[in-house]
């Protein structure tokens, strides 16, 4: 248990840069720790969205898939700022000067999680909303609710009904 606490410590003491792998649309993996991105909600890789055509499409999927094209093979560096509850480094990463939680919420990728970004990332996604980029073309259902709701049902259809979706 004192290693796991020391190695958790020396994993928030300093920033780190790395190749990573995209595990879904807002988490990494750089050396082999998982990284939750700060401040951003994409959708789950199961969660289905309407598009500007009504019909639905994995946008979980979606945000992965591009985020991992941005990234590519160049270095991503990324500055911990604590642990999450499940034990990932929650952390606000960057490729090449870009704050990817604000690449993904300008791009509609993700939406601004203001319950932990205190709104950092509230004029990209207006922006992106502006523009109809992503997830604003059509309908979803915000991330933190659809999990919400698989928990209380284990039903992704009944979360992603037109009911549930914004706008």
């Amino acid at each position: 248990m004192l290693t796991l606490l020391l190695l958790a410590n020396a994993a928030l003491a300093d920033g780190f840069v790395g190749q990573a792998s995209v595990i879904d649309g807002d988490t990494l993996e750089i050396h082999g720790m998982r990284i939750r991105l700060w401040g951003v909600d994409a959708p789950e890789s199961t969660q289905l969205c309407r598009g500007e055509d009504s019909l639905q499409y994995r946008c979980g999927s979606q945000a992965a898939n591009e985020l991992d094209a941005y990234i590519g093979r160049r270095p991503v560096n990324c500055v911990p700022l604590n642990l999450d509850r499940y034990g990932r480094t929650v952390a606000t990463c960057s490729v090449a000067g870009t704050d990817l939680g604000e690449w993904l919420v300008r791009n509609g990728l993700a939406l601004d999680w203001p319950q932990y970004s205190k709104g950092r990332y509230r004029e990209a996604q207006r922006e992106a909303e502006r523009s109809r980029e992503g997830l604003w073309k059509g309908s979803y259902v915000e991330p933190w609710r659809y999990r919400v709701c698989i928990r209380a049902n284990g039903n992704p259809s009944a979360c992603s009904d037109d009911a549930n979706a914004h706008p």
